[in-house]
């Protein structure tokens, strides 16, 4: 069995990695290819680049951007933001991109996800998944957390599957900033669709970090502000999994 992984995640816009609470109250932290080569260097298993501003600006991501990252990294790199088609996926995995991160698109698109798996494979696509718990369920949300959808989160989980998605990326819009913990739950509810999931969404602590990977199907971790603000670093983080038992990768 494949180790979890540990995925430092650069949210982008204008050039700049940004952070905020619940997507809100964004400050800059920085320059993205900077970054990333720091939290290679820590330790990161994978990095995830996010262009938060793309989609309501009618954009993709910044190929410059891009290019400038994926040079300064050994480890497989995930782009999202603005990736309405096909043509824009094929461009930003010709920018250096392992992956491709598709949420919004999709949720208007969903033969978005079969387009590009068919093109690029199903490992190069990730279906990025924002969710609000309510009630007794989670429901999906686009434009970054401001559009309610119609979808469940393990319908839309299933229905990504169908298409050819290699994984999903599942972001708790409740817990995101606040170092609270990943939402369990909807981790539970997305992996039980027999589609790998990545957690992200509130995690701080190497407790977090445990509690998250042990859900059956969960096969990697978003770790951001923690990070960005200077709490600890990857390197700690894989020595405290370890210390509690956690198979991590070196």
């Amino acid at each position: 069995m494949l180790r979890p992984r540990l995925i430092a995640c650069l949210d982008v816009a204008d050039d700049r990695v940004v952070k905020g609470v619940q997507f809100q109250e964004l400050i800059s932290l920085g320059r993205p290819e900077e970054l990333a080569r720091r939290y290679e260097d820590q330790g990161a298993d994978e990095l995830v680049l996010l262009d938060i501003t793309a989609g309501a600006e009618h954009r993709g991501p910044s190929l410059a951007v891009v290019e400038r990252t994926a040079r300064r990294l050994a480890i497989p790199l995930t782009v999202g933001g603005g990736i309405r088609d096909r043509a824009a996926a094929l461009l930003v995995l010709a920018a250096g991109a392992d992956k491709v991160s598709v949420n919004s698109a999709a949720l208007a698109t969903p033969d978005l996800v079969s387009q590009v798996a068919d093109e690029a494979g199903s490992q190069a696509v990730v279906v990025a998944i924002d969710v609000r718990r309510e009630a007794d369920t989670h429901r999906v949300y686009a434009d970054g957390g401001r559009t309610r959808t119609a979808w469940t989160l393990r319908d839309w989980v299933a229905h990504v599957a169908a298409l050819g998605a290699g994984e999903v990326l599942l972001t708790s819009i409740d817990r995101d900033g606040t170092g609270e913990g990943y939402d369990l739950e909807a981790l539970a509810t997305a992996a039980g669709v027999r589609l790998p999931v990545i957690a992200s969404g509130g995690g701080r602590t190497a407790l977090h970090l445990a509690a998250a990977l042990a859900v059956p199907g969960v096969t990697g971790a978003l770790v951001a502000g923690v990070l960005h603000r200077g709490e600890t670093t990857l390197t700690v983080l894989k020595q405290q999994l370890t210390e509690q038992g956690v198979a991590v990768r070196a």
